[in-house]
């Protein structure tokens, strides 16, 4: 049976980071959680079918097998509260109830998510659970839930310090710890009151900003700070760009640890406002920020490109890698070749990874393609800096490269799968380039390994204090894996 090969969520969480030593202050999310939530492509359109048909295509199209495991149901599911205070569902949307949808979903070998908030109501004006916590919960928990996430609207003013935030967040944190069920617990406070200092001992990730939309890099109003504040942002509002999430994360990547993330909030990949390369370094770029990979687009009728983004399993081994190590931008540098919404500029971002490789993304978010070049020292700063005696000794090692879109599955293998042509299995195996089954084998040892899938293309290597030089696209990422092949020996003199 498909249900067997997961037994609950500690089993999946063991066997996405088969050797990491969790932090987490349930144990569950020891590396970033994956799955889906149906908010950016339905909002307030759900019901019980949307759930289940999406669940089942997650199935066919190999993406449990990938990693995400949440399906999660968004707002606007209540009707409110029974006369003993219990939430209800609407009857309507789910005839049968959270209790069957939940069993549908285990059934699937899939974790089921809901959605309440940290107020009086919800941000659709549903019933909320401010003051009900316990009761809640506990509902939560009679129902199968292996997921909440929990919202900042209508907060009755309790907000406005990080103690007040922490206490409200806290109450549910303790009562779902309470239930005996283990519940991921994802806030989803916007960046409000500062998460990354103080969350990481009471919830597995917190949203870091306000929401996102689906524009690479277009300025809104709505979304006031921009990330230049130093991360001081009293309102984070929304309608919040790709480009404005991703340099929010410059200043506060170090907070995110294994088991607690920085949730730089659901992906857009295939809601159609963005350009193929600038979805690609949408989904590269939160994989590599270790933000949980959250698909937010509809499952059902997504098409071969964007199948083929989501399910890029060398790009998703960065993100599960078992460390949980923080990324950093090494450099940014704006550009004169700027776009129609007078945006661009250049960066550098790098993570090191738990096996000693480390990766190094270029992004180019200019508005014409450029070659771009990062040094070794550019790329091992903090190791030659950061209470250092002197140059680092990774400057003097030769480094293989390897491109991690190089093996991107191709349409036609993507179509054929979104048709049901072949089967997701029928093209995993232990010599595929572009699928992985992580229920059978760990992003982790599969890495141990060499994986062909996981390791990408190689490409160009990098000299001893060399550098790394890429082509990369208007609005695009060059994504890469450095694995070292040491110090290259000195051949001896002859003596004479």
């Amino acid at each position: 049976m498909v249900a067997t090969l997961f037994f609950g969520i500690a089993a999946v969480t063991a066997l996405l980071a088969s050797s990491a030593v969790a932090a987490s202050y349930n144990g569950l999310a020891v590396t970033p959680q994956m799955g889906w939530d149906n908010w950016n492509a339905f909002a307030c359109d759900v019901s019980e079918d949307l759930l289940l048909g999406t669940a089942q295509k997650m199935v066919d199209y190999g993406l449990r097998d990938l990693g995400y495991y949440y399906v999660i149901l968004d707002d606007c599911w209540s009707v409110g509260r029974s006369s003993n205070g219990a939430l209800m569902p609407n009857m309507t949307k789910f005839p049968n109830g959270m209790g069957h949808v939940a069993g549908q979903i285990h059934g699937m070998g899939l974790g089921f998510g809901m959605y309440s908030s940290a107020g009086t109501y919800t941000c659709g004006q549903y019933a909320g659970s401010l003051g009900y916590e316990r009761q809640d919960a506990q509902t939560f928990a009679d129902w199968g839930v292996d997921y909440l996430k929990y919202d900042n609207c209508y907060n009755e003013g309790q907000s406005g310090t990080p103690l007040i935030t922490y206490n409200r967040y806290k109450n549910m944190s303790e009562a779902l710890n309470a239930t005996g069920r283990p519940i991921l617990y994802s806030m989803c406070n916007w960046g409000e009151d500062y998460p990354w200092k103080w969350a990481q001992t009471m919830a597995n990730s917190w949203r870091m900003s306000g929401d996102i939309y689906d524009s690479f890099d277009r300025p809104d109003e709505r979304c006031p700070c921009s990330g230049d504040e130093g991360y001081n942002c009293a309102l984070p509002g929304f309608h919040c760009s790709v480009m404005n999430i991703l340099n929010k994360m410059a200043a506060i990547q170090s907070k995110s640890q294994s088991g607690a993330w920085n949730d730089m909030d659901m992906l857009e990949v295939g809601n159609a406002g963005m350009t193929d390369h600038e979805y690609k370094l949408h989904f590269s770029m939160w994989a590599m920020m270790r933000s949980p990979l959250i698909m937010g687009t509809d499952v059902r009728a997504m098409d071969a490109q964007t199948l083929s983004i989501y399910s890029n399993p060398a790009v998703i081994a960065i993100n599960q890698d078992p460390a949980g190590n923080a990324p950093i931008r090494n450099w940014r540098y704006y550009v004169n070749a700027t776009d129609e919404y007078g945006q661009g500029e250049i960066s550098l971002w790098t993570n090191s990874l738990s096996n000693g490789d480390h990766v190094v993304a270029l992004v180019n978010a200019g508005n014409t393609p450029m070659t771009m070049n990062a040094t070794l020292t550019d790329i091992f700063f903090d190791q030659s800096s950061t209470g250092s005696k002197g140059p680092s000794s990774l400057l003097q090692q030769a480094w293989d490269v390897y491109d991690l879109w190089a093996n991107r599955m191709d349409n036609a293998t993507a179509d054929a799968i979104l048709t049901g042509n072949i089967t997701s299995n029928a093209i995993t195996d232990a010599n595929s380039t572009m699928r992985y089954n992580a229920t059978k084998t760990s992003y982790a040892d599969g890495l141990a390994v060499n994986h062909t899938a996981l390791m990408g293309s190689l490409v160009a290597p990098i000299a001893p204090m060399g550098t790394l030089t890429a082509n990369v696209a208007r609005h695009g990422v060059g994504l890469f894996r450095l694995r070292s092949r040491g110090v290259p020996s000195m051949r001896r003199r002859d003596e004479l």
